[in-house]
């Protein structure tokens, strides 16, 4: 029985995959949608997401696949099972799936009130309120930040790769629409009529990503991501931001029955607050930042200094466990006596020196170093030679062709 499921099951997403490489191939859409429409009672986000994965598999380009994806939406229509599905997250304050949905009716809301009244005028005021109204529309940017930044990362970890890869590539899409709408709308003399067609084009990218969001990346989360994945979300979503306005309550585990379940590291890994590592990596690491960098405990003494290849001052090993006051000159140590007296009370938490040295401009820096609480744990040192980054000048954004 199990195998006649399986070979029904492959069999769809065969149909389906030969119907979405026909529209690519351009036949008409309204031709395929009626083969599509009697041969589907309905498609769920999991055959979505594999029919996309497997055609980027087959060879078709993410940005092939990007271009008729709205496309795609208008086939698919209402016709996917897992729209009207619900889930307890649509009770549950704060939980990103609802922020993300809520944010999408506030996109809505304002397309429908603040732009599209005055596509429909003409005169100063009406370009005036469009730009104020794109303006804020702009904000929408987050809301995608948010997505590709925080869920499109934990569908990656359970496998699912073409669907977050397009909807990303058309978020590109909408956000270079909206600033080139903007400079439109900031450019003097422009009229309503010269930008009316650029935005509802606009609006209507917007609105299909809206649908997506709703009707196909949404299920997609719900049915792939554990609480645990929907608790880190919303820890990093401040960070992100949102559209217009924060969500009013905050999502945390105590509000759920359910114990968060963690994702285990490699054995041996040190964890930190974003990530984890191995120790030989942490080493590598901290050796190849392009400062020299030493630590000096609460108590004074030198604790750990960095290994990296271009060296400012000299660091032996052997002052590994010495007071601090002995590794300078004694005509200084009441200089750093002060520095360390102003971080363990509070006074201050970073202190900054420039020198000339050896046609070199060197920037010291110290910072205080403090736990969660913060408790004063030590003083961190940091040393770089500062004259490429004086002398840069211009902008580079490409690597030189012999990189």
């Amino acid at each position: 029985m199990s195998e006649l499921i399986n070979n029904q099951s492959k069999e769809r997403q065969e149909k389906l995959k030969s119907l979405i490489k026909r529209l690519h191939e351009g036949e008409d859409l309204e031709s395929v949608r009626t083969e599509f429409e009697a041969e589907f009672k309905d498609v769920s986000t999991e055959e979505i997401a594999a029919m996309e994965g497997a055609l980027v598999a087959e060879g078709m380009d993410v940005e092939e696949i990007r271009k008729l994806c709205d496309v795609h939406a208008r086939m698919l229509g209402t016709k996917v099972s897992d729209i009207h599905k619900g889930g307890t997250w649509e009770d549950q304050p704060g939980h990103p799936l609802k922020v993300l949905k809520d944010e999408n009716r506030r996109v809505e809301k304002l397309i429908e009130a603040e732009i599209v009244p005055y596509l429909s005028q003409e005169g100063n005021h009406a370009i005036l309120m469009l730009r104020v109204g794109t303006d804020r529309l702009s904000e929408i940017k987050k809301h995608y930040a948010r997505k590709e930044q925080l869920f499109f990362p934990y569908l990656e970890k359970k496998g699912v790769t073409a669907p977050p890869q397009v909807m990303w590539a058309v978020d590109d899409e909408i956000r270079d629409k909206l600033n080139h709408v903007s400079e439109r709308l900031a450019t003097p003399g422009v009229t309503v009529k010269d930008v009316k067609e650029e935005i509802e084009a606009l609006i209507h990218q917007i609105n299909e990503m809206i649908f997506k969001e709703d009707n196909i990346l949404i299920p997609l989360l719900e049915d792939k991501l554990n609480l645990y994945n929907f608790i880190q979300i919303a820890e990093g979503s401040d960070e992100v931001g949102y559209f217009l306005e924060p969500p009013a309550e905050n999502f945390t585990a105590s509000e759920t029955e359910e114990e968060p379940e963690k994702e285990e590291g490699e054995p041996g890994m040190v964890e930190f607050d974003a990530g984890s590592l191995l120790p030989k990596e942490i080493n590598a690491i901290l050796n190849t930042v392009p400062l020299d960098m030493t630590y000096v405990d609460k108590d004074g003494h030198v604790r750990y200094f960095t290994q990296g290849k271009e060296r400012i001052f000299d660091r032996p090993k052997t002052i590994l466990g010495r007071h601090v006051n002995m590794c300078h000159p004694p005509s200084s140590v009441h200089v750093v006596e002060k520095i360390v007296e102003n971080f363990r009370s509070g006074r201050k938490d970073n202190e900054d020196f420039w020198i000339n040295m050896g046609g070199k401009m060197v920037h010291i820096r110290y910072f205080a170093v403090r736990d969660k609480d913060g408790a004063f744990l030590g003083t961190l040192e940091m040393t770089q030679n500062i004259t490429p980054i004086r002398e840069l000048s211009g902008e580079k954004r490409l690597m030189d062709d012999d990189d």
